[in-house]
C-alpha cells in the first residue's frame, strides 16, 4: 500500500472514530474514559495520516506526543494541537483504571471541534499530496 492510500485508509478511520465521539456526547452515559481514550485513537490516527501522506516513516507507537514531534521535526506547524498530548493517558493508563470523579470533566464539544479542525487540515493536506 503507498503512503497516501495508507493515509486515506487512516482518514476513512477517523471519520468512523468522530462519528463515534459524536454519538458519545452524554457524560451521564459515557464515562469520561470511554470518549476520552476514543479521543486518543482519533488523534493518533490522524497524526499517523498526516505523517503518511508526507511520506514519513513513524514507528508502531500510541504516543501522540511522539507523532506530533515527529512532524514538528519535519517542518509541520504543530502548535496548536500540543494540548493534545493529553489525551496519552487514555491510550495506557486510564484504560486500566478508572478516571476519577475527581479529574476535570472531559469539554466534549471543545475537543469535538479541535477534532474536526485538525481533520480538514489533514484531509487538505491528503488531497494536495495525491
Amino acid at each position: 500500500m503507498s503512503d497516501i492510500e495508507l493515509a486515506r485508509l487512516m482518514l476513512t478511520m477517523v471519520y468512523k472514530d468522530l462519528t463515534a465521539l459524536r454519538g458519545m456526547s452524554d457524560q451521564s452515559v459515557f464515562a469520561d474514559s470511554i470518549f476520552g481514550f476514543h479521543v486518543q485513537q482519533t488523534v493518533e490516527k490522524v497524526l499517523k495520516g498526516w505523517l503518511a501522506a508526507l511520506d514519513i516513516k513513524y514507528p508502531h507507537t500510541h504516543d501522540i506526543n511522539l507523532l506530533l514531534n515527529l512532524l514538528g521535526k519535519h517542518g509541520c506547524e504543530i502548535e496548536e494541537y500540543i494540548d493534545l498530548v493529553e489525551y496519552n493517558i487514555f491510550a495506557v493508563q486510564y484504560r486500566y483504571e478508572s478516571y476519577s470523579d475527581t479529574d476535570e470533566p472531559i469539554e466534549r464539544n471543545l475537543i469535538l471541534s479541535k477534532l474536526d479542525t485538525l481533520l480538514d487540515k489533514v484531509s487538505g493536506i491528503i488531497a494536495n499530496a495525491g
